[in-house]
């Protein structure tokens, strides 16, 4: 049994929403930007929903919305348990919403992440990801970490980069809380690899035998 919680983002189809519970996901994760290849429209997004099984969290990814643009997506998308918010919004953008909220990080020299777990008190998680000046997450890339502190004032969910190949070391180094894999379980953007997501899982529950 795996002690580190696993969250599949970008789904866009019935079949990976399907997937992604019969190996034991925690989570999976609909991206709401327009922008991102893995993006799905609100009607979209409410028949993916519905596909999840009891006890299986969906998650709704945003990129600097704008507040209806969230609740949109709440009202239409009843499922949706925790939000995830990938941009520049503020910890009072974050918290206005009545949800639980996850609050992503990217991570190079000139960021603090403890000042970052600090300012986002409210968060449920901070997501560690690798840093992009253009796009927002979804890279496939590592980042160094080394710069993640072994302080932790929130929760924290580790991506960027991450595949079968590599996570089970990334959770002996950094002990996440849960981690969060896209382009490393896919066939293609937005499709994902049956047999890249059971390596996948494989690999994070070694880590707890």
């Amino acid at each position: 049994m795996k002690s580190t919680r696993v969250k599949i983002c970008g789904i866009t189809t019935p079949e990976d929403v399907e997937a992604a519970a019969a190996v034991g996901a925690d989570a999976i994760g609909f991206n709401f930007y327009p922008p991102s290849p893995r993006y799905v429209e609100l009607e979209r997004a409410t028949e993916l929903s519905r596909r999840c099984p009891p006890f299986v969290s969906a998650v709704a990814l945003f990129v600097n919305p704008e507040p209806d643009e969230v609740q949109a997506v709440l009202q239409a998308v009843p499922g949706v348990s925790v939000l995830q918010f990938h941009g520049t919004e503020t910890p009072e953008f974050c918290g206005s919403f009545a949800r639980p909220y996850i609050k992503s990080i990217g991570v190079h020299n000139e960021v603090d992440v403890i000042e970052e777990m600090s300012r986002y008190a409210t968060a449920s998680a901070l997501l560690l990801d690798s840093f992009d000046p253009v796009r927002w997450g979804g890279t496939g890339r590592e980042f160094d970490w080394n710069k993640i502190p072994a302080e932790r004032l929130r929760p924290l969910v580790l991506a960027g980069g991450l595949n079968a190949g590599n996570v089970e070391g990334a959770i002996r180094q950094v002990k996440p809380f849960a981690v969060d894999v896209c382009n490393g379980v896919e066939s293609s953007p937005g499709i994902k690899d049956p047999v890249k997501l059971e390596a996948f899982m494989r690999s994070v529950e070694r880590v707890s035998r």
